[in-house]
């Protein structure tokens, strides 16, 4: 039977699984929203007001569900607009399908209205080309069935990462009778690394003194969390993880000591730079987890030895020398060397393990008494530690909490205890500003029995403050805290550090005055229909929050936060040629009196 390009399409993402498509209309895909009409008994769209919006609610639902939907776009600036989230999804290693639209084919090299071919015909591929796995481009209609196929297939194969469907506007409306390509939404490699290779990782593994597992996003993705919980029981290895990391083990448990790099704690730092071997599980060693590679700050290699596991060949060994670089995916490496290594391999562990878990556990006391003193502040503007604190007290254990870009982030990374795999959602790699006030919609539709909550700066809100709009008209009952600091402070707090106290385009001001501005979140959520309630002393937090889950409709929160206390440094972060700071921890907890 004949069907058309869009029908083709269409079909495939039911047949795939997938219960949403979130995008914006344009003349370009009309036809392909007349077969998506068709099936809306199928497949449910979402129509949302800015095509970045989509690509992050697209993210975050891979992320909760590990599972991809899609999203459609027109030609022109619609799909370009699409571009921030797909760079945000790929370095994150977040899978969605783009479905972007193309003038007619019989028009391409014409200059059409929103071609994109000054160097090519119908060229948006090249536009997105740094940013998605492959993209795709059928020109005619019996081309379709394997492009989509393959595109669906590539999505979750390997290492997880947006994929293109680029169609021209009479592709989706012409018919051919090419058959059905179904694609398998199970295909995966769960390829385990060389058996040799990971029994020796084991002995030396069971050999060291000072041993720590390093729990990146791969962990996260492979779903490998009880697999890691597992392992380190088995060998009494302490765990700390990689910010993107951050759930993959329960911050409760004995063994945890909790987040690496420039805003890590301080016991999860003076771990891995004094660990003679580490165990690093998908985890990419970027520059902030790692305090940019300066030696000591976070790791010490040498001497530190490291073993290596990644489903990616391309992060083996990219920014520190491996000691054992293993190909695999994490799980079915962690599952093969618990089921056929760890039971059966002979020897004991070091006798000095003990006194290392011993050591650590007296860093995060530290750690956590420096904290204490803080988060219990009454002050107004709110200190960030007691935000944080009020979000770690007040929220159901199974929340999911999204974080926005700014710097907040490093207050949550920092300070927000996650219990579960997938509790926090961040755009971490690309740091796309809007991502978790438009991504929490997504996690909800991937969740709707768990609360969500973004944690957005002011500034991050406002990039897509329209989400509140969405939100009502699909009754997606989000909550979203605004982090109210009148700026851009992350930004800000690096031109106050390292330019001499000078400050330009980083705070929100009325110009004629200097006077720190805000818009009334309250009344543009009041504006919206949504909810709101704004937070004017500490103690009203908790009760703020608890009241917008419990309410179970879309809810804006604003509280207003010190925008002049900054995150306590236990690691570094560089920008060359500006010197990197150093870190601040040390120095404040013995002006603290207390015990390091």
């Amino acid at each position: 039977m004949a069907r058309s390009g869009a029908d083709i399409i269409v079909d495939e993402l039911v047949d795939y699984g997938m219960p949403y498509i979130f995008g914006v209309c344009g003349h370009g895909n009309v036809g392909f929203l007349d077969s998506a009409y068709r099936a809306s008994n199928k497949i449910k769209t979402i129509s949302v007001h800015h095509e970045q919006t989509a690509g992050y609610m697209a993210d975050a639902y891979f992320k909760i569900k590990n599972e991809a939907v899609a999203t459609f776009t027109s030609c022109g600036p619609g799909s370009c607009n699409l571009v921030i989230s797909l760079a945000a999804a790929m370095a994150d290693s977040s899978a969605f399908l783009a479905v972007t639209a193309n003038v007619p084919t019989s028009q391409f090299n014409r200059n059409p209205f929103q071609e994109t071919g000054f160097q090519n015909q119908g060229d948006f591929p090249s536009v997105i080309r740094p940013y998605v796995k492959r993209s795709y481009q059928p020109t005619r209609a019996d081309m379709v069935p394997l492009a989509i196929k393959q595109g669906l297939q590539q999505l979750t194969s390997g290492r997880p990462g947006p994929v293109n469907l680029d169609v021209p506007l009479n592709v989706f409306v012409e018919t051919t009778e090419n058959g059905h390509a179904s694609a398998d939404p199970e295909l995966s490699s769960g390829s385990i690394g060389n058996p040799a290779q990971l029994a020796k990782a084991v002995a030396e593994l069971r050999a060291a003194e000072r041993p720590v597992i390093v729990a990146g996003q791969g962990v996260l993705l492979a779903q490998a969390s009880d697999a890691l919980r597992l392992l380190a029981e088995r060998l009494r290895i302490p765990v700390v993880t990689s910010p993107n990391g951050k759930g993959a083990i329960d911050d409760r448990h004995e063994l945890a000591f909790g987040t690496i790099g420039r805003n890590g704690t301080y016991s999860a730092n003076e771990a891995t730079k004094n660990a003679d071997v580490v165990l690093a599980l998908g985890f990419s060693f970027d520059d902030r987890s790692t305090s940019a590679w300066l030696d000591g700050y976070t790791f010490s290699v040498p001497p530190t030895r490291i073993i290596q596991v990644d489903i990616d060949p391309q992060e083996l060994g990219r920014n520190y020398p491996t000691h054992r670089g293993i190909l695999g995916d994490v799980r079915a490496t962690l599952e093969f060397m618990l089921k056929d290594i760890v039971r059966e391999h002979q020897g004991e562990i070091s006798p000095a393990r003990g006194e290392w878990i011993e050591r650590l556990g007296r860093a995060l006391a530290t750690w956590n008494s420096f904290q204490a003193t803080h988060a219990s502040s009454q002050q107004v503007p709110l200190r960030p530690e007691r935000v944080v604190d009020a979000l770690n007290r007040s929220l159901p254990e199974n929340a999911i909490v999204a974080s926005d870009v700014g710097v907040h982030h490093n207050w949550i990374v920092q300070l927000l205890e996650t219990r579960r795999p997938r509790q926090l959602l961040q755009s971490w790699g690309f740091a796309a500003m809007g991502y978790a006030t438009s991504g929490i919609l997504g996690a909800k539709l991937a969740a709707p029995d768990r609360p969500c909550i973004s944690v957005s700066g002011d500034g991050s809100f406002l990039m897509t403050p329209h989400v509140l709009a969405t939100a009502k008209e699909y009754d997606i009952p989000a909550v979203w805290v605004v982090w109210n600091n009148h700026g851009y402070g992350s930004i800000r707090d690096l031109q106050l550090g390292f330019f001499g106290g000078r400050e330009l385009a980083t705070s929100f001001t009325i110009d004629k005055t200097g006077e720190l501005y805000s818009p009334d979140f309250c009344k543009m959520a009041d504006s919206f229909g949504v909810a709101s309630a704004k937070v004017d002393a500490a103690d009203q937090l908790e009760d703020a929050i608890a009241a917008a889950v419990k309410a179970n409709v879309p809810y804006l929160i604003e509280v207003p936060v010190d925008r002049d206390i900054k995150p306590v440094g236990t690691g570094s972060w560089a920008l060359p040629p500006i010197p990197h700071a150093e870190p601040n921890f040390l120095m404040q907890a013995r002006q603290m009196c207390l015990t390091v």
